[in-house]
């Protein structure tokens, strides 16, 4: 006879498998789109990847190309 311990922790690990990848991309997302407090509500909130997917299908931003990193460049001038 099965005991609820065999049901319950391969359901609980796939739980927190499923938070853990949800968890990743949306933070990663957030974190490149430069939305600091969807991170750090996501970072907080742990909802079983309810506001991560909430956040992944209508907030991340929609272009997933870096924001550019400011470099400071020299003038021909500045280098002579």
């Amino acid at each position: 006879m099965f005991g609820y311990m065999d049901i319950f922790l391969p359901l609980l690990l796939l739980a927190v498998l499923w938070t853990i990848v949800l968890k990743g991309f949306a933070l990663w997302y957030a974190a490149r789109g430069g939305q600091k407090w969807w991170f750090v509500a996501m970072l907080i909130i742990n909802t079983l990847g309810i506001l991560e997917i909430i956040y992944l299908i209508w907030f991340r931003p929609k272009n997933d190309t870096p924001a550019p990193i400011e470099t400071q460049v020299r003038s021909p001038s500045a280098i002579e």
